[in-house]
């Protein structure tokens, strides 16, 4: 069955190689560099520079309609045959953020609030980012649906790195 699968920097490269992923998200600081894992081609990896902040801080980047769209095109264009690794720094916010967009943009027919609770019960340490969130919702018109199952989910355990967790997403509809 399709995963997504959800890690830390850190965890990258171990990951991609244990679940012979072959396309890769990742949501970093541009003065982060992440080369790309050996097994991927450049094209399979999704690099979006943006910082873990819900509102425009000095010196930070946040994101915007722009970077949604982006992850939007990219995982639609996955051909789910293969895992799906999305990442950030800790693995808690941002890369959590991202699965729970994709699968809700992927798998529309299940609602937002089982996706949320899904990620729940695979990531006691998932703590989406709203503002990510609150723009795929706008872009995908869930009318307020995703922030509502994010918040009902609420935050998740205080840690350094995220639990890396996985999502069976399922295959294209035929």
């Amino acid at each position: 069955m399709p995963r997504i699968h959800v890690c830390s920097l850190q965890r990258l490269y171990g990951t991609v190689r244990e679940t012979g992923a072959e396309q890769v998200v990742t949501l970093i600081k541009a003065s982060t560099p992440v080369p790309t894992p050996e097994s991927i081609t450049p094209a399979r990896h999704l690099k979006l520079h943006l910082s873990d902040i819900t509102e425009a801080r000095e010196g930070e980047i946040l994101a915007g309609r722009g970077e949604i769209e982006q992850l939007l095109r990219f995982v639609t264009a996955w051909d789910r045959i293969k895992p799906l690794v999305i990442h950030c720094y800790a693995g808690v916010s941002r890369s959590t953020a991202s699965s729970f967009i994709t699968a809700c943009a992927l798998r529309p027919e299940i609602s937002e609030a089982t996706w949320a609770q899904t990620l729940r019960e695979a990531s006691p340490t998932a703590t989406p980012n709203a503002h990510l969130v609150a723009l795929a919702d706008a872009i995908l018109g869930r009318e307020g649906r995703m922030i509502a199952a994010i918040a009902a989910i609420g935050r998740g355990q205080d840690c350094f790195e995220g639990i890396p967790f996985a999502l069976n997403i399922g295959p294209r509809a035929a």
